[in-house]
């Protein structure tokens, strides 16, 4: 059983939901510090007519000593209606868009406290749209004590798995290189996902990479988009 491991973005681009697809069990990194600086985890980008533009969910606090499921959104600021209008205005032309728009927007203007619940129900609502029955879980379920490495290794093995994929980024890899006896040690054997986003066809222009899955879905479609996601992830040991 392969499981990955990554934080909840906010409608994730891409590579990250590829990634879900290429798992049978993804686990929510959720009770890990919140990343410092403009994490994913409260912005995406989307398409317009002047390029891509970043919309970004507000929070209360980001302090390095936050957990991710402790994060609350500001909604004293009016940031639902600024996104579902944003998104509307530059994707309503799109072929796909009124197929999956609403059931997007229902997600985003109900009422959220925290960012981790908003975050995932909108993760869950795109596997939906794509029909990926990966199973979804949280790592704050496990309650698990240790940090770095040796939290990723416990939550492998709590969550029943032998095998581990992870990114090839920075990030991901300052979990795995080095370690390799550790996960050698707890019998884990670790798998690297290498995504090559496609290009596809593209209201607004020439093709802009690096945006929320929502661009596709919005532009391709629900099967053309679950096809060239399975097609264009790579795993290797």
């Amino acid at each position: 059983m392969i499981v990955s491991i990554h934080q909840p973005n906010y409608l994730p681009w891409t590579g990250l939901i590829n990634k879900i697809a290429q798992s049978d069990v993804f686990i929510i990194f959720d009770d890990i510090q919140l990343p410092r600086g403009k994490s994913y985890i409260i912005r995406t980008k989307i398409k317009t007519s002047n390029g891509s533009k970043w919309i970004t969910v507000p929070v209360k606090e980001k302090s390095k000593l936050l957990k991710i499921n402790d994060v609350q959104i500001n909604n004293n600021i009016n940031w639902k209606e600024e996104h579902c209008n944003k998104i509307f205005e530059n994707y309503k032309e799109a072929p796909y868009f009124s197929k999956y728009f609403n059931k997007i927007e229902k997600i985003i203007k109900q009422e959220w406290v925290l960012l981790n619940e908003l975050n995932t129900e909108l993760i869950k609502i795109i596997l939906n749209i794509l029909n990926i029955e990966t199973k979804i879980i949280f790592s704050s379920e496990f309650n698990i004590k240790l940090k770095g490495t040796e939290k990723i290794i416990e939550l492998i093995k709590s969550a029943g798995a032998s095998e581990y994929l992870t990114g090839m980024g920075k990030g991901s890899e300052r979990y795995t290189l080095g370690n390799e006896e550790l996960f050698n040690k707890g019998k884990i054997e670790v798998k690297y996902h290498e995504f090559v986003e496609p290009k596809y066809q593209q209201i607004n222009g020439d093709f802009v990479s690096n945006l929320s899955i929502i661009d596709m879905i919005f532009n391709i479609g629900d099967k053309e988009t679950n096809k060239r996601l399975i097609l264009n992830g790579v795993v290797s040991n």
